[in-house]
């Protein structure tokens, strides 16, 4: 392979920030309510609205979105709770920090998405919950996943950190009466530095999310010391709402662009022998968080990862299974040949250059490279 060394790098994502961004955090900073205040009860408001949701929670992060979903549920020591095993850590450890034991059901092999009947099989007595996955933004099997819960009696909980603007059979994700979660990290289809947010339908959901995120302190006419519960420190702030606020009215144009980049994605990868993402269909609407690809088996994706970082273009594994890591190894015993298809398919994609700013020539030249990547 020729050695070509790039002079700028293409990172694997960016937000997309402007001067609307900056002109609502200055309004906060002059306001003096940096917390707590009512820019975040507005974010609340537009982010309920946009998904279909009676009420949105603010939070530090979608993970402690995950969290007090676990907390609030009574999830502990003895409980077991099933999910996906590939996804983001998160999506178990919100339930394993509690004492709750995970059980990783297979995924779809198209989807990469909670198989609902591995999700049955997994059911024991001690079972309690399902923590469903919208990987790399595309909708889960909701309904069929409702189903199961409601027969066996299970809390049902979606992790759509990654999935913010997807829709399930013509409604948005966050909108099915579902708790949810989204995730606001600098990757995500809406970034405010870091940040999340539970949407319910429940008003007593969430009037128990919005004393668990601020140390368990009452909203009923209490103290600012009366603390009626065990709670933590899951605040958000207003200087990132304001960020939000203005992501949200330019959400729309955002996901516009991430769509066409995976088009044209599509079209530049027809013919270079990677697997590419699942297709759209009548009842799935992705969100384009990252692109992702399959490399074909017996395929060296360390020295593929390897040159393309040699040429500027940056990657990832995306993305390790969650059984397999280290501490999940050590704490349970989980070893490989758990989940097949999920092993499979986490040691084969990675993650392109990808985001709502990305420039077509870019593209061409991540595609490109990993043309020459995957040659002798």
């Amino acid at each position: 392979m020729t050695d070509v060394r790039a002079e700028r790098t293409i990172p694997l994502a960016r937000p997309l920030l402007g001067e609307r961004e900056e002109e609502l955090v200055l309004e906060v900073l002059r306001s003096g309510r940096l917390s707590l205040g009512p820019t975040i009860d507005r974010f609340e408001e537009l982010l309920a609205e946009r998904v279909g949701a009676r009420y949105a929670v603010a939070l530090s992060s979608g993970t402690a979105g995950l969290h007090l979903l676990c907390l609030a549920a009574g999830f502990g020591p003895g409980d077991e709770v099933i999910t996906s095993p590939f996804t983001f850590v998160a999506s178990a450890n919100c339930f394993v920090v509690q004492g709750a034991t995970p059980v990783f059901a297979e995924v779809d092999p198209r989807t990469l998405n909670l198989d609902p009947a591995a999700v049955e099989a997994a059911i024991t007595p001690r079972t309690r919950a399902v923590v469903a996955v919208d990987i790399f933004g595309y909708p889960c099997e909701l309904d069929p996943l409702r189903e199961i819960c409601e027969r066996h009696g299970l809390r049902l909980i979606d992790d759509s950190a990654q999935a913010l603007g997807a829709e399930y059979k013509g409604r948005p994700v966050g909108g099915h009466g579902v708790p949810a979660i989204f995730g606001f990290y600098p990757n995500k289809q809406l970034a405010t530095g870091e940040g999340g947010v539970v949407v319910t339908d429940s008003v007593d959901e969430r009037e128990l999310l919005v004393s668990l995120r601020n140390q368990g302190r009452s909203y009923g006419g209490g103290a600012w010391f009366d603390h009626v519960r065990l709670g933590l420190n899951y605040r958000w702030t207003d200087l990132q709402a304001a960020v939000g606020i203005a992501q949200l009215e330019k959400l729309d144009d955002m996901l516009a662009l991430r769509r066409t980049a995976a088009e044209r994605y599509g079209e530049l990868l027809d013919n270079v022998g990677v697997g590419l993402p699942a297709a759209d269909d009548d009842d799935h609407r992705r969100s384009w968080f990252v692109y992702v690809v399959a490399l074909a088996p017996g395929t060296d994706r360390a020295r593929v990862m390897e040159r393309l970082r040699r040429e500027g273009v940056a990657t990832a594994e995306y993305i390790p299974c969650v059984h397999l890591q280290p501490y999940m190894r050590e704490r349970f015993g989980f070893a490989e040949g758990l989940c097949p298809i999920a092993e499979e398919a986490s040691a084969r994609t990675l993650a392109l250059p990808f985001y709502a700013g990305i420039e077509r020539d870019d593209q061409e030249r991540v595609v490109d490279a990993l043309r020459r990547a995957l040659g002798p």
